[in-house]
């Protein structure tokens, strides 16, 4: 097959870079569903204006490329060997170009190989059908989203809902409860792809089997159906919204799935994923490896987004410019709901550099500086200088543990990143004078957009991901979510939405 490499290329290239139509008319749905000026609309403008420009400049929708997972099904005497040898040459050739982050790390020392290969990286499932052609499916899940997954062992209590028994009922709460818990840290609007039955391991791959489903398919299971639709219409009442900003759009897909199990075990499986939800598939000539046709693109006519101009979406909102070094002056005068624009100096920041900044000094001066939690894709150009091919946040939760203890210890002023932090964070941000601001997960290009300089790298001994990238930025904009005066969206969206969670209690599936 002397053609598969460069069609895998082509595969991962476009699930990289472009949605399918089916997921970009779910998100033009979303927008058409949310009131003007809202943050949940300012959001969903910066997202149609993001997916427009990774199409134009062929470069990653989010910067978090997540874990490859490639399922094949191949016709019987197909040398799967020889394949999984040429998928990982192209794994390898796309991280190169800047398609892929590299994402592979080696969980024991924490080295990151590179070029997305190692031990268990990429995930290559084969099966064999009867068919002469070979099925290749891909999905690119971003670890924001990954991290939101979660598995149910019914009978369990559940917050705002109750008792969860072994029946249609227990599985519709447990679903619920799983787009509840996600808030907005996996990047929502999002879509969920739901495993009951199996053991641990298999009720997970069974809930990740549902999201290579088309959004517009209808369940064979006529009970299923039914759960499908009723999931879509009560978790959007959570009115948890686009990024957590609260707002009408909090779930575009759901599918689900059964198998069987063993009396002991009753389990329900969640995988969740944000709304750039990247999945592609081809099939290929089974002699050449040639592509032959394009499994999700031929839905009809892809929906145009609403993003002529690459200039900040309007929001109401009181809107404030800020430079590094900032004061705490400004910062106390900020409110939750303000849009700050960022000009100047940022310091990207993630696990490893907050884990070390804890105990050693940072080399450059972060008194009222920056900190972005995001871990950009790099490449360097024909003359050597770094360039930013992809630069959106990552989820910010993480970095909980030591992120007051910074802020405290080196006086940085802001903190931009999604999905909010804790109280312990909160706390020190009232203290010391600093804000968190909420970026737009997912928006990579938007931001790559709004980086004007690479001033230059430490700590590359960490990977390209987690090193400190120190950055000039120019109308870079996102919206204080935690403020200097203990007030925090994140958990007054919580707060709200397991009210609304708690009005879904009583029983429907009898």
């Amino acid at each position: 097959m002397h053609a598969l490499k460069e069609s895998i290329l082509k595969l991962i290239t476009e699930t990289s870079t472009n949605l399918p139509p089916d997921v970009r008319e779910a998100i033009r749905s979303a927008r058409e569903k949310e009131n003007a000026g809202t943050r949940s609309a300012l959001a969903l403008a910066t997202i149609d204006q993001n997916i427009k420009m990774a199409e134009e400049n062929v470069s990653p929708i989010c910067q978090d490329t997540g874990m490859l997972t490639f399922k094949i099904k191949v016709p019987v005497g197909v040398n799967q060997l020889k394949m999984s040898e040429q998928i990982r040459e192209a794994v390898k050739e796309a991280t190169k170009l800047g398609k892929l982050r590299p994402n592979s790390v080696d969980s024991l020392t924490g080295e990151n190989s590179g070029d997305n290969l190692g031990e268990g990286t990429p995930v290559i499932q084969y099966e064999q059908w009867e068919k002469d052609d070979i099925e290749v499916r891909l999905i690119l899940k971003g670890g924001g989203c990954e991290n939101k997954n979660i598995q149910y062992s019914l009978p369990c209590e559940l917050e705002g809902l109750g008792r969860a028994g072994r029946d249609l009922d227990g599985i519709r709460k447990c679903i619920l409860h799983a787009v509840y818990q996600a808030q907005g840290q996996g990047c929502s609007a999002g879509f969920i792809g739901v495993g009951i039955g199996g053991d641990r391991t298999t009720g997970y791959e069974l809930a990740k089997k549902q999201l290579f489903r088309r959004l517009d398919d209808t369940n064979p299971n006529p009970s299923l159906a039914q759960l499908e639709d009723y999931i879509m219409e009560k978790a959007n009442t959570l009115s948890i919204g686009t990024m957590g900003f609260g707002g009408n759009a909090t779930l575009l897909g759901c599918k689900i799935g059964a198998i069987n199990r063993i009396p002991a075990s009753f389990y329900v499986s969640v995988a969740y994923n944000c709304w750039a939800f990247r999945r592609q598939g081809v099939y290929l000539d089974a002699n050449t490896g040639e592509i032959k046709n394009w499994i999700y693109k031929d839905t009809g006519k892809k929906p145009s987004v609403q993003a002529e101009e690459k200039t900040n979406p309007v929001a109401s909102g009181r809107k404030v410019e800020l430079s590094a070094p900032i004061t705490e002056e400004q910062i106390r005068q900020l409110r939750v709901g303000d849009i700050v624009i960022l000009n100047g100096p940022i310091h990207t920041g993630r696990d490893a550099l907050h884990k070390y900044l804890i105990d050693h000094d940072s080399p450059v001066d972060l008194q009222g500086g920056v900190i972005y939690h995001c871990g950009p894709v790099m490449l360097k150009d024909k003359d050597g200088n770094w360039e930013v091919k992809a630069a959106g946040p990552t989820t910010s939760i993480r970095e909980e543990p030591y992120q007051g203890d910074i802020i405290k210890k080196f006086g940085v002023r802001a903190v931009i990143g999604k999905g909010g932090m804790g109280q312990k964070t909160l706390k020190a941000l009232q203290e010391h004078g600093a804000v968190y601001l909420n970026a737009i997960g997912g928006a990579a290009q938007y931001y790559a957009y709004c980086i004007t300089h690479v001033d230059g790298v430490d700590f590359m001994e960490f990977g390209i991901p987690e090193a400190m990238w120190h950055l000039q930025v120019k109308g870079f904009a996102a919206i204080v979510t935690m403020d200097s005066h203990g007030n925090s969206l994140h958990a007054d969206i919580e707060k709200s939405s397991l009210e609304k969670l708690a009005e879904l209690k009583e029983p429907v599936f009898k």
